[in-house]
């Protein structure tokens, strides 16, 4: 559901209201005055993904690469385990 900015005209006060594009919040909670709230222009909220440069890796090597890595990270958490349960190794 979109997310609008909404000012009352006689209060000015600013609400945040959550509905369809086709529905309109007209009425201020603060000041109960009817149909003073007046849409305030937004900018949109835009998530900027990092893309990684190596696309062009087949995803076999992608794939092997990742497992090698969470191999040693399993291996690493394997010694502390066995450190802080004093295991002989």
């Amino acid at each position: 559901m979109p997310r609008y900015r909404y000012q009352c005209n006689k209060c000015k006060e600013i609400t945040t209201a959550f509905h369809g594009i086709k529905e309109r919040y007209e009425d201020c909670n603060k000041c109960e005055q009817k149909q003073t709230m007046e849409k305030l222009l937004s900018t949109p909220f835009i998530i900027k993904k990092e893309i990684p440069n190596n696309l062009d890796r087949p995803v076999g090597e992608i794939t092997t690469e990742y497992i090698e890595i969470n191999r040693e990270i399993l291996e690493q958490q394997k010694e502390e385990a066995r450190k802080k349960t004093h295991e002989p190794t």
